[in-house]
């Protein structure tokens, strides 16, 4: 993941009283609570960044809907570095949790390369 005090992400970290309460403080160089502007129609999408556990993660909401393929790779962009892979995962139904309405979540293990299919049976480069 990306230093989060780089200044392209950290322009848009929340440093409002509410967050300080709830994280005790504005985050670091790799965590915080973001306010980004969707890259669809300007609208807000909080971002929360964190690592721990071997996982860089991020999770993206919005208002009124969850945010769209356009919106989760504007996000990956700008959290984590070009050549690192980050992903989305359905996982089976019994380990399913939803806890925030209309959020998705990238995450990245910190010590392992996530395996890939090979390039053709995505597409013709």
């Amino acid at each position: 993941m990306r230093n989060l005090f780089d200044l392209e992400v950290n322009q848009f970290r929340e440093k409002t009283e509410e967050v300080g309460r709830w994280f005790g403080g504005w985050g670091d160089g790799t965590c915080g609570c973001f306010i980004l502007p969707s890259p669809v129609d300007g609208a807000a999408m909080r971002a929360i960044a964190s690592m721990g556990e071997g996982w860089d993660h991020v999770s993206v909401s919005r208002r009124s809907r969850p945010p769209n393929w356009l919106e989760m790779s504007f996000v990956k962009d700008l959290f984590f570095k070009p050549d690192e892979t980050a992903m989305q995962l359905h996982v089976p139904r019994d380990d399913h949790i939803n806890n925030a309405v209309n959020c998705l979540h990238l995450w990245r293990p910190q010590r392992e390369a996530i395996p890939r299919p090979p390039a053709i049976l995505v597409g013709v480069k």
